[in-house]
């Protein structure tokens, strides 16, 4: 009962998108905009019908990929994380349903008046992530997944605890540029630039431990 509980939570999360789309569905124009540029003005155009599948081929998609990982991971790590690793779906959940959400928004607005606020709403995602990398155990579903992580649980333990760190305060800096500059390709610029650090920073310091551990066990 318990669990079925949960999962339900995370079904009336995924149908809000869908909620929200037939209270506006009379609003909206036959053809809508699904694709925009860098400043925001849209640049291909679906007939309205095409919202129908959106949201709901993307939060499936998400929602069935967490479902099954405990299943398809050999070595049963993700299922070990009990609790922590609902709490993961629950965030990515969420956050698919509120991009939903927004993207709904700006289909009904045929414009995306401000691209930042997007950026915000990744910034946003990436710290909360950040803060429960620490609590995600080896697996080949979820986490910085090299082959050097992999091999070595110490390795791993001390990438994500460098890692949760490094996608809180990066995607903090992501919200912060996001609302502060106001100028769209600018506020990419700094997406990119912060995303880059956000992935190379782990990789680089993965490879730094490695390299330590194995010179450590080689010198006993």
């Amino acid at each position: 009962m318990k669990n079925f509980s949960k999962e339900l939570i995370l079904w009336i999360i995924l149908i809000v998108p869908y909620v929200y789309l037939a209270i506006v569905w009379d609003e909206l124009p036959q053809t809508v905009p699904t694709h925009f540029d860098l400043r925001g003005k849209p640049n291909d155009w679906s007939d309205k019908s095409a919202l129908l599948v959106l949201p709901g081929a993307m939060g499936l998609l998400v929602y069935g990929l967490m479902y099954f990982a405990p299943r398809l991971d050999p070595k049963r790590r993700i299922e070990q994380m009990g609790d922590k690793y609902y709490t993961l779906r629950l965030i990515m959940i969420t956050f698919i349903s509120a991009l939903m959400v927004y993207v709904l928004i700006i289909s009904k607005e045929g414009v995306m008046k401000n691209p930042g606020t997007l950026l915000a709403l990744l910034g946003g995602f990436f710290a909360v992530m950040g803060n429960y990398f620490q609590t995600v155990r080896p697996n080949y579903f979820i986490g910085i997944r090299t082959p050097l992580t992999l091999e070595n649980e110490t390795v791993w333990k001390k990438t994500h605890t460098l890692s949760g760190r490094v996608w809180m305060v990066g995607g903090l800096l992501i919200v912060i540029t996001a609302l502060l500059i106001h100028e769209s390709t600018s506020q990419f610029i700094a997406f990119a630039s912060l995303m880059s650090l956000m992935v190379i920073i782990p990789v680089v310091y993965s490879y730094i431990i490695y390299r330590r551990e194995k010179k450590m066990m080689e010198m006993h």
